[in-house]
């Protein structure tokens, strides 16, 4: 391997490995996904050859690429070498997270000055080398201008500094100085780190929290409607978008997030099911909403009995203003009637006697459901069809007019 490849090698690796860093879906390959305000586990596999102690901790990067303070990590559970930290997410978007592992020479030089100077093994040398170390330290702490906290900490470590070579102090005094808490936390905001290495970074996507739980309402549009018979009487008749709108302050009174509509595209009447899934529609029977398309459109048009993409757009403002949101189900599937299967035939399964085939749940039979067949060899076309239906109802839902 040439210089050039180790360099590579030496870049992706590091020299302390980091190995199976979580959360992580497919690898990395995709992202995590947390809600705002949400605190999660980073954790890595993380070792070294040899006795020096070694650190590690998680670094956060918001949307905007700002870094968050390290985080240190811990090791979970005691020689097993798998560390792990505790992170919160403060917003919506794309974080990205690392982890960083580094030797820390002055938590080795603790471990080896507590065993060495009680047994009056070399306690001269310990003491020169932890001075040099904290001396070491004190030199990498940043020095903006005007900053007191990093001078403070400065003057703190020279003066443990001085402390440590002090001959007249007795060598458990010394040794005690470097014990101090106040050593300690300057320490771990200004740490002294060597060979360090850093993972790749990885993704983790944050939604609002609504995305992670919510109470959701069935509610069928069509079923709001009535009307008054020249007695007086109240009679059902299909509901229509702006009359569901008026159903609004019910459900929020009864603490539902999110109303949610089965589809609202015009249905098909071919093969049309009737009440409680009866084979065959009587007089009057509208058909199962998911029995999707007819003449007057397919996926990205309204049933006109439902009304217009300006009334839907009310029935979004409407639950805005209450708090709530609409889920619209947008399923992919088509009624015989759908434009599609006129235009794309190809986009549905053939069975061998050259007909559609519709779907089942044997002995269940839905004629009025054509399935799409998404591993169709015109599937280029039809993906990109089902995108432009999620981006109509994207843009509807944007529009203010």
């Amino acid at each position: 391997m040439n210089a050039t490849a180790l360099g590579t090698v030496t870049r992706v690796i590091g020299r302390i490995p980091i190995l199976d860093v979580e959360p992580a879906v497919d690898c990395g390959r995709r992202p995590a996904r947390a809600v705002k305000g949400e605190s999660f586990q980073v954790s890595a596999t993380i070792f070294r050859e040899g006795h020096g102690i070694i650190n590690a901790a998680a670094v956060l990067r918001d949307p905007d690429r700002t870094a968050s303070p390290l985080v240190y990590m811990r090791e979970l559970v005691p020689g097993t070498d798998r560390w792990g930290a505790d992170v919160t997410v403060t917003g919506e978007g794309a974080w990205r997270f690392h982890v960083e592992a580094w030797g820390d020479p002055i938590a080795s030089w603790h471990h080896d000055a507590a065993i060495k100077i009680p047994a009056g093994q070399d306690i001269e040398l310990m003491l020169t080398e932890g001075a040099l170390l904290f001396e070491k330290a004190a030199r990498r702490i940043p020095q903006p201008p005007g900053a007191s906290r990093p001078a403070a900490a400065r003057t703190a470590l020279r003066a443990l500094v001085a402390k440590l070579r002090d001959r007249g102090l007795t060598p458990w005094d010394r040794l005690a100085a470097a014990e101090d808490p106040a050593i300690a936390a300057i320490l771990l905001n200004w740490p002294l780190r060597e060979l360090v290495t850093r993972s790749r970074p990885l993704i983790v996507y944050v939604d609002r929290e609504r995305a992670l739980y919510g109470s959701w309402y069935e509610f069928f549009p069509r079923s709001e409607g009535v009307q008054i018979d020249p007695m007086g009487r109240r009679a059902p008749a299909s509901g229509t978008l702006r009359t569901a709108a008026k159903r609004l302050d019910a459900i929020a009174g009864m603490g539902f997030d999110v109303v949610y509509l089965p589809p609202v595209h015009p249905i098909g009447t071919t093969f049309r099911k009737g009440r409680n899934n009866t084979p065959a529609a009587g007089p009057g029977d509208v058909g199962s909403p998911w029995a999707i398309g007819a003449a007057e459109g397919g996926h990205t048009a309204i049933h006109p009995e439902l009304g217009t993409a300006a009334d839907f757009r009310h029935v979004l403002r409407s639950a805005r203003l209450r708090g709530m949101e609409i889920a619209l189900d947008i399923a992919f599937q088509c009624a015989p009637d759908h434009p599609w299967v006129r235009s794309h035939p190809e986009w549905f399964r053939k069975r061998p006697d050259g007909t559609i085939q519709y779907a089942e749940n044997p002995p269940k039979k839905y004629e009025d459901i054509y399935p799409i067949d998404f591993e169709t060899r015109d599937w280029r076309a039809l993906w990109q069809a089902l995108r432009d239906v999620v981006a109509y109802w994207a843009r509807l839902a944007r529009s203010r007019h």
